[in-house]
């Protein structure tokens, strides 16, 4: 029999992101269809509060899209769900009535804490066994979760689990760069953007991170966002981004630095002509290293891991686990396993 199909769909203040997958081997599923558009659904909310026309109308054509292709499969179960941009705008909650009675999908506006556990769910088989403390990161387009997770000897197979400490900075690649000037970034612009990042890290009461242990074995950090992925591509110097590449790719801090300085030396031109990068991020990475060195600065680690994974992959990862399809699959094989230890 055929594993059923789940649907997970992310509209951020930037991109809007639909997966569809089927669960394969326990904790793993393969992508049937995927879709992925920039809509900038927060362009200009910082300033007036609400979503601007323009910005809805992108949004719906994206996500009309996506009801195509959710109502061409037989979906056993889907999420649909919306974040800071309509979690923020004071339109947030009519837009999502024009998009159900314009493309028919009900989507949900999710919480920040909500948004921090999903990402830990997507990035959790990227996280290193031997790790005893992580710090993961999602840097969006108008707000950036940050979870502290602490790994005792008892792993819990949902790693949001343990989850200790997180927080909601209210600020996105798209809210700094719109504040600061995203275009052209000078190193002073640059620095004033991460001071202000910082300044809000300086409120989040999290003790630290260590306790005698060695952080090259027991800490390290992992970021999902357009940010890091567009960073590890541009290191790797792919002609084009590739996925399979960048996901799970290790950083050293060395690395790190190296790449946000290469990034601040170049023009508006140079960074929209790189690939990784393209016209339409080239306004808003700097803003988006901006916060990932407020990040390191506040955990210093030695390295860094990259995932191109993030809410829609812990949107599917919990609901194949609340349907049980990995247990069904685990049992399936014991008594295959067994059946044939039996004809020997």
């Amino acid at each position: 029999m055929r594993a059923p199909l789940y649907a997970a769909l992310d509209l951020g203040t930037n991109n809007c992101r639909l997966l569809i997958a089927q669960p394969t081997r326990p904790g793993q599923f393969r992508v049937v269809d995927a879709f992925s558009r920039i809509v900038r659904l927060g362009e200009g909310l910082a300033a007036t509060g609400r979503l601007s026309p323009e910005a809805m109308d992108r949004a719906v054509e994206a996500l009309k899209v996506c009801a195509v292709k959710l109502k061409n499969r037989d979906i056993r179960r889907m999420r649909l769900i919306a974040t800071e941009a309509a979690r923020a705008a004071e339109n947030g909650a009519l837009f999502m009535e024009r998009v159900a009675a314009e493309t028919g999908l009900e989507l949900e506006i999710i919480n920040r804490e909500t948004e921090a556990r999903l990402a830990v769910s997507g990035c959790s088989s990227l996280i290193e066994r031997s790790a005893r403390s992580v710090v993961l990161f999602d840097i969006g387009g108008g707000s950036s979760e940050i979870a502290v997770i602490r790994i005792g000897e008892n792993r819990s197979s949902r790693l949001a689990n343990h989850i200790t400490h997180w927080t909601s900075l209210p600020v996105g690649v798209v809210t700094l760069s719109e504040r600061h000037g995203g275009h052209d970034v000078t190193p002073e612009s640059f620095e004033g953007m991460v001071r202000e990042v910082e300044g809000m890290l300086g409120r989040f009461d999290c003790p630290a991170i260590f306790d005698g242990e060695d952080p090259a074995d027991a800490f390290h950090l992992i970021g999902t966002s357009g940010t890091v992925t567009t960073l590890a591509g541009v290191h790797l110097g792919l002609p084009r981004y590739d996925r399979r590449q960048v996901d799970g790719l290790w950083l050293s801090d060395e690395e790190v630095s190296a790449m946000q300085a290469r990034l601040l030396s170049w023009d508006f031109a140079a960074r929209s002509a790189n690939p990784c990068i393209g016209p339409d991020r080239a306004d808003l990475v700097l803003a988006g290293c901006a916060i990932l060195e407020a990040i390191r600065r506040r955990w210093p680690s030695r390295r860094m891991r990259v995932a191109d994974r993030g809410l829609r992959e812990g949107l599917l990862t919990d609901m194949m686990a609340d349907d049980g399809v990995w247990r069904k699959f685990r049992m399936k094989r014991g008594n295959s396993q067994g059946q044939g230890g039996k004809g020997r």
